[in-house]
């Protein structure tokens, strides 16, 4: 198993992981600023690792032969690169990058080694996550995705043919502070799920009672009783119905719904 883990030192650091033991393999330098996040993509496309740094650029690392090289790079963004998330695996090799410069892109890899790339203006000031809904088995074609931003909203986008580019769906106010962190649930339950958390140390649930996300969205605070600290990262399991919250108390939480449509604690991971 390989973890990758990234730097306010410029650098990205992939270790091999067997049980308890972790070995350095490789060190990846080219970003000119601190690296804020990595993302591997699917794996049929090969071992392929997206960065993105403060330097405004996103880079795109492949490893071949226990060789790795930087295979291409993403430089749309007038400022900081905060996030970069790869696109359900039946789309293709499509990135989605979020920048402080308040745009969000969509950029595709083409075989041919070629990029298409969308930019679109997500926030008003700077666009911090983004996330992409799970594929709508009805309909492949239909891609949404979702942000948050420095203007304490979270938006839906969805993906317009006519104007070959992602057009706003909906705004979800209820933050009063900046969203650090978006996580559409990828399992595709009877219902769609949204995480937003923020810097006012809250987490929202937002629900929407059909999977594409057509109905009006519901909004639900994870707990009642603040975080103690800002909400940096929401993740979801591959299951879909467990939630991990990471804080800058340096904690890691986990959360369950009940049948009651209620959120529980399961948990803290330990360190």
């Amino acid at each position: 198993m390989r973890l990758a883990t990234c730097s306010s030192d410029k650098t990205i650091k992939i270790f091999e992981v067997d049980g308890e033991n972790h070995k350095l393999v490789e060190t990846l330098k080219g970003h000119d600023g601190p690296v804020w996040q990595v993302a591997w993509a699917h794996p049929k496309f090969g071992v392929i690792l997206a960065s993105c740094s403060y330097d405004g650029k996103a880079l795109i690392w492949k490893e071949e032969n226990g060789v790795w090289s930087n295979i291409a790079e993403h430089g749309v963004h007038q400022a900081s690169v905060n996030s970069v998330s790869w696109a359900p695996s039946e789309y293709g090799a499509v990135l989605l990058c979020t920048s402080s410069d308040g745009k969000a892109s969509v950029v595709e890899f083409m075989e041919d080694g070629s990029q298409k790339t969308m930019v679109f203006q997500a926030h008003a000031i700077g666009a911090n996550a983004g996330s992409w809904a799970p594929p709508h088995k009805d309909n492949i074609k239909e891609r949404r995705l979702v942000t948050g931003g420095c203007d304490n909203l979270v938006k839906i986008w969805k993906l317009d043919p006519q104007v070959n580019n992602y057009v706003e769906e909906a705004v979800l106010a209820g933050h009063t502070d900046w969203v650090r962190d978006v996580a559409w649930s990828s399992s595709l339950l009877s219902k769609s799920y949204i995480a937003s958390a923020s810097q006012d140390r809250t987490v929202l649930i937002w629900t929407n009672d059909t999977v594409g996300g057509k109905s009006p969205w519901k909004k639900q605070l994870l707990t009642e009783e603040k975080f103690p600290d800002v909400c940096w990262r929401a993740s979801w399991s591959l299951s879909g119905n467990v939630l991990a919250i990471s804080g800058g108390d340096n904690k890691v939480t986990l959360w369950k719904e009940n049948l009651l449509g209620k959120w529980e604690s399961a948990g803290e991971v330990d360190q």
